[in-house]
Order: structure tokens, then sequence, then C-alpha cells
């Protein structure tokens, strides 16, 4: 946040008319003093803004340039481009000079603390220790002040990390166990319970519930498989081939978008864990092929099925990614990072992409 009070002294100065002296003069400081003002080199001493605002007629936030709506729609911006680089070296850079320009802004502290720790999950316990004391103290601001839920979850979250970088993981859990809900009383589930059972309104969140509850249980199923230490990568990789397989056949035979949203959860995760984490582009390959196969039933229901596209939607970006085929072809033909750049001069890969790109 730029301070522009001097800029504000000149431009309130000449619609008064009156000259940088008759300035100097009312506030009992040199003509010198106000020239350093008005270009920036200096600031006026905190006993002479009042003054200043007075003379001028003028508020002390008017005086100092100070504009709410400004000020949080430059934060705003901020965040959202953050989120656009949020792991990548530019969204580090985004976000320290962000807490630097913003220190006082809850979302920033969050992003702030959570992208230094190295996100939500899988964190170095010597970052989180070495960071103890700041963290510690954006959590205590977030909790002192902050009424958001998922930010006082979320100072709460960092608490019990640092306690368990510490040895005192009995803590932490207990954090865990106090602080958050379990499953049977989550935000899904009470809306779900909002409505009589045999109403429109119970049948449309039970159904949109439950393609939330299945990509969750697609991306842990994903996870079982690929960090079981007994298997080789070469395992993990035909492993989850073969499930993905058995998935799509159960929804070519019940034509249940149920399974297709299965799929395509337990997929994309699989295929994101084999691309970054040592997979053959082979294994790649098969997966992604089925991933979008399974994406382009899903692109084909949110068509028809208004609870089909609530419930993908809200994953994708922006309206310009007319389905959800669209996004993730969209996205991956990015090449964003050195391994999906590589990915893209394997023919077979790029073939495949090309097959669902519309």
């Amino acid at each position: 946040m730029e301070m522009t009070i001097g800029a504000n002294i000149k431009r309130l100065r000449t619609a008064k008319n009156i000259t940088q002296e008759q300035l100097s003069v009312a506030m009992n400081v040199t003509c010198a003093a106000v020239s350093k003002w008005e270009r920036g080199e200096t600031y006026p001493d905190i006993t002479l803004l009042q003054p200043l605002a007075y003379f001028f007629g003028v508020t002390l936030d008017e005086l100092m340039g100070y504009d709410q709506e400004k000020i949080q729609a430059e934060i705003d911006e901020v965040i959202t481009l953050y989120r656009k680089h949020r792991h990548s070296n530019k969204g580090r850079e985004i976000i320290v000079k962000a807490y630097k320009d913003y220190p006082n802004d809850y979302w920033i502290m969050h992003y702030y603390m959570w992208n230094i720790a190295g996100h939500f999950a899988d964190n170095d316990p010597a970052v989180l220790i070495a960071h103890k004391n700041e963290f510690l103290a954006i959590c205590g601001k977030i909790l002192d002040g902050c009424t958001e839920e998922n930010l006082r979850l979320g100072a709460w979250n960092m608490r019990a990390k640092i306690l368990h970088a510490e040895g005192k993981t009995d803590e932490a859990l207990e954090i865990y166990k106090t602080k958050f809900t379990d499953w049977y009383t989550t935000s899904g589930q009470k809306t779900e319970q909002l409505f009589s059972k045999n109403t429109d309104e119970y049948y449309f969140w039970l159904n949109k519930n439950m393609y939330e509850l299945i990509a969750f249980a697609g991306h842990k199923l994903a996870q079982v498989i690929f960090y079981d230490r007994s298997l080789s990568i070469k395992e993990k990789g035909k492993k989850a081939i073969s499930y993905g397989k058995m998935m799509i056949r159960c929804f070519d035979e019940a034509e249940d978008i149920f399974f297709a949203g299965l799929a395509e959860a337990f997929l994309g995760q699989t295929r994101g864990l084999l691309m970054y984490c040592g997979g053959d582009d082979e294994d790649v390959v098969a997966i992604l092929d089925m991933n979008l196969y399974v994406a382009k039933k899903i692109a084909e229901a949110e068509k028809e099925d208004n609870v089909v596209h609530e419930a993908y939607f809200p994953t994708r970006v922006s309206v310009e990614e007319n389905d959800f085929l669209a996004w993730i072809v969209n996205t991956l033909i990015n090449p964003k990072d050195e391994r999906r750049a590589e990915l893209l001069k394997n023919p077979e890969y790029k073939a495949v992409l090309d097959k669902y790109r519309k």
C-alpha cells in the first residue's frame, strides 16, 4: 500500500490556491519541508496530521489517501494472483510482498503462513520450528480478531502442526479432536438435513454431497495405493490402471455418473502423483486416457443434470471453461512446469490430449 499523503497535500493546497510558503507558515514549518512532503521525500510529523486535515477541511483518512474500498480491491487482486501461482516461486514472491504491504489482512496472513510452511500437508518440521514464533503470532492475531471460521481453523491447524513438530503429538491431536468437526457434523451433512426427505431440495443436496464424497474417496484411494511402500512405482501404476479399468466397467455397465465421478477423482489424483513422483510416461498416458474418458462423460452429464453441474462447476477457475473436460484439457496443455512440458513432447501423451481437445 503506497503512502500518498504528499500527493494529497499538493492536490489540496492547489485546490485552495495557496502557495507552499503560505502552508508552511500555517503549519509553522519551513517551505523546504512542505516541498519535501509534496515530492514524497519525507512525511509530515505525526503531530501535524490533525492540523493539516483541519486546515484543508478533510478527514485524516482522506488526507493520508486511505481508501478502504480501493485497498480491499488491491488485496483481492493480489489474492487472486497468488492463488493462480501459489505452488510456484512466483507465488512465494507475491505473498511475501503482500504480507509486507498488507500485514493486517487476515487472508494475506493466512496465505503467507501456509505458503512458508509448505501448504497443508507433508510439512517439514524444521521449517515449522524455524518460523514458530512468527507463525504463532499470526495465529494469535487471527484467533483474537478474525471471525471467519475457515481462517480460525487454519490458525488452530497451524498450532497443531507446530506442536507435532515439537514432539507434542498428543496435544496436536487434542486440537483436532476439540476444534474440528467430525464427518457427520460437516456443512454438507447439515445442509442436507435442513430439508424433509420427501422434498426435491433434500434429494438435490443428497446427490450433491454424494459427488463431493466420492471425489474425496477417489483421492484417498489413489493415495492409499501410491503411498504403499510395499509396492514399486511400476506396481503402483499397474494397480492404479487396473482399478481405473474396473471403475470404468462399472460406469459403462450401470450408466451411473456416480462411477464416472469416482473414477475421475481417482484417476486425476493418480495421474498427478505418477507425473510428478517418478511414474513412467507409459503409465501416465494410460491413466490420462481413462481420466479424460470419464471427464467427458461428466461434461456430458452436467449439461443435462443440474446437480452434476453444481457439483463440478465450482472446481473450475473461470466460466470460460464451458465444461469439466475442457477445463482439464486446457489445464494440461499449459506447460507450466518442466515435467508437463516434457510430457507434451511425448507423441502418445499429446495424441490423448488431442483426442479429447475441442
